[in-house]
């Protein structure tokens, strides 16, 4: 679904994507990337028109997806697959990348490295992008199953919202973490405003949890907000501080099952402002 941001209608809408996960924007070419998860595939489209364009094999769980400008390429982060596939911006595959464990979320850092948590070895990843290749590691420490990531290219931080109720920070350029901050349960989203210096994770408890950065190693939890059970995925829009955050109410949870399916028209965006 393509939303006005402002006005909060619904601008149309790209299909065919069989398990929607990720969205990249390619500002180059003018295309979009849309993992398909249950297809192991992307599918590229036109950020205009929202036709859909190619449809690109990826891997298995083909989830986040992060746009690259220095490298000019898009790379999934594939979680059952432990992989990452490297698409050019336009639409043709490159490589596959073998990360060592289970990514989740990933950042670019804009100078040629990008980086992704890896939830099962609770590890931050660094990837060379032009090189396609794995040239670092670290842990997350007592920040388990680091799922969301933020960044912050000025003071070289990275925020990997972890599923063990905490935030942890690193200092990228020497690929360690300097300090952790507690958050909400069930993180599944993360984002940073250099504006503000607010750092942001969105969280499956109902909590959005707002740290603020006093200095690069120095935090704290300035607000919670109360949003809908579920509410754990989000944007931030820099140029207007605003968050977005995904919402809808559930049914009831069936048996073996994690939650209830989506009850139908209940789909909302909840936008916060700072």
């Amino acid at each position: 679904m393509v939303v006005d941001e402002d006005k909060g209608t619904l601008l149309g809408e790209v299909t065919g994507i069989n398990g929607a996960h990720g969205t990249a924007l390619a500002g180059s070419s003018g295309h979009g990337f849309a993992t398909a998860g249950n297809d192991q595939a992307v599918i590229m489209f036109d950020a205009k028109t929202f036709k859909s364009l190619k449809r690109i094999p990826a891997a298995e769980d083909a989830d986040a997806i992060v746009y690259d400008a220095p490298s000019d390429r898009v790379f999934t982060l594939n979680g059952d697959a432990h992989s990452s596939t490297v698409i050019d911006s336009s639409g043709n595959p490159v490589t596959n990348i073998a990360l060592g464990g289970k990514p989740e979320y990933g950042a670019s850092a804009g100078d040629g490295k990008l980086y992704a948590n890896l939830t099962d070895t609770s590890e931050v990843v660094e990837i060379d992008s032009k090189a396609a290749e794995v040239t670092r590691r670290w842990s997350t420490e007592a920040c388990k199953q680091p799922v969301s990531m933020a960044i912050d290219t000025v003071h070289h931080r990275l925020f990997s919202g972890c599923r063990s109720g905490v935030m942890a920070v690193s200092d990228y350029q020497v690929g360690r973490v300097v300090t952790t901050i507690p958050i909400g349960m069930g993180v599944d989203g993360a984002g940073y405003d250099p504006a503000s210096g607010n750092a942001f994770a969105s969280n499956a408890d109902g909590t959005l949890t707002v740290i603020h950065q006093n200095s690069a190693d120095n935090y704290n939890v300035a607000q919670t907000i109360e949003t809908p059970q579920g509410s754990r995925n989000m944007a931030l829009d820099p140029m207007n501080h605003r968050l977005y955050v995904a919402s809808a109410k559930f049914g009831p949870v069936p048996a073996g099952g994690r939650r209830g399916p989506v009850i139908a028209a209940s789909f909302a965006i909840l936008v916060i402002e700072q």
